[in-house]
């Protein structure tokens, strides 16, 4: 089951740890802090994905 998370800013390590601990094996990470976002792609990414977590 995979679970997208969004990280609006920079995860600190409680953040990490608590994703991590949500993920349950396969995770895929959105980094929007980092710019150049393909929107688009997240969009298909959030479909596919059967859990979503935003961290702000």
């Amino acid at each position: 089951m995979p679970v997208l998370h969004i990280y609006k800013s920079e995860p600190d390590e409680i953040t990490k740890k608590l994703a991590e601990a949500l993920s349950e094996g396969e995770a895929v990470e959105v980094k929007l802090y980092e710019g150049n976002v393909d929107y688009e792609d997240l969009v298909k990414k959030i479909f596919e994905c059967d859990k979503i977590f935003c961290w702000w």
